[in-house]
């Protein structure tokens, strides 16, 4: 196998089979692997097992969390090359494996690919690509953005890989500063290209952001606890900032904020067996490097 595939979805059947007949029409099956894991879902999604007999399925009946279910399958794949797109995401590029196996070859000490995501819901992709970057990127980072991005399985081999301490949102930084910690880099680059298919607007009116809010204030915690030497000065420095901004502002994000403070106190001890810190040196490489567009 020259590529894997690898999708974890929960409750998004229609998005999900969109994209694998995307990705249908642009692979060589007897080349490329796709491996979907299905995380709890309520919805019929299992049903697309015996639609799409191509893609290797992974089920868990439960939900585990998006990293969690990461942190399943990746070990799963069989090829050098792992892709991994978010179930609302696919490529822009006919040639995107090309291109990644490419990159790969001409800078070898880059573990990770970070792709431009196109966010939006367009009626083609030629719409999409015409929100695209008009000038080529290429730079070093220090994380990628988890909808589109690849990562070679010999580096991923020698992290933790997606943590199973984090559920959702925050999982791509602490591959990302693990994959830095062992010496290689992250890439950013615009030379592939998703289209992460969200509504904006209707995540708002699904108080999607207040879902997000709560776990990446909780996770964000967790991140400094496991990797930073000196955690506490950033904790502290995270809540105050998000008090001010959110907490403050609005009722929902002010109960979300002191919930998941309890949350993370009772979680603390737990947290603190995954503690691992990196150099400090490498915390400060990291600040010096470009910052990606979310």
């Amino acid at each position: 196998m020259r590529v894997s595939i690898l999708i974890v979805s929960k409750n998004r059947k229609v998005d999900l089979l969109k994209t694998l007949i995307i990705l249908d029409s642009l692979i060589d099956k007897s080349q490329v692997e796709i491996l979907v894991f299905l995380d709890g879902c309520s919805d019929d999604s299992e049903n697309l097992k015996d639609e799409l007999t191509w893609v290797k399925w992974y089920v868990s009946p439960k939900s585990i969390g998006a990293s969690a279910a990461r942190h399943q399958i990746y070990p799963l794949a069989n090829s050098e090359i792992l892709i991994g797109l978010d179930d609302d995401a696919h490529p822009l590029n006919e040639d995107f494996i090309f291109k990644v196996e490419t990159l790969f070859n001409k800078f070898p000490n880059v573990g990770i690919l970070s792709f431009e995501e196109i966010k939006g819901i367009y009626p083609s992709d030629i719409e999409a690509l015409k929100h695209a970057e008009k000038d080529k990127k290429e730079f070093l980072t220090s994380q990628f953005i988890g909808c589109g991005f690849a990562i070679r399985k010999s580096v991923y081999n020698q992290t933790n890989g997606f943590p199973s301490w984090i559920d959702i949102y925050g999982e791509e930084s602490c591959l990302s500063i693990e994959v830095l910690a062992k010496g290689y880099d992250v890439l950013y680059t615009n030379k592939i290209k998703v289209n992460h298919r969200v509504n904006r607007e209707q995540r708002k009116q699904n108080k999607q952001n207040y879902f997000r809010f709560g776990k990446q204030l909780k996770n964000s915690t967790y991140y400094y606890l496991v990797y930073y030497p000196f955690p506490l000065i950033n904790i502290l420095k995270l809540y105050w900032h998000n008090f001010k901004k959110y907490a403050l502002l609005d009722f929902e994000y002010f109960k979300i904020y002191f919930k998941t403070v309890i949350i993370v106190l009772i979680h603390i001890p737990e947290i603190l067996k995954y503690r691992k810190p990196v150099d400090k040196s490498l915390i400060v490489k990291m600040r010096n490097l470009s910052n990606l567009k979310f």
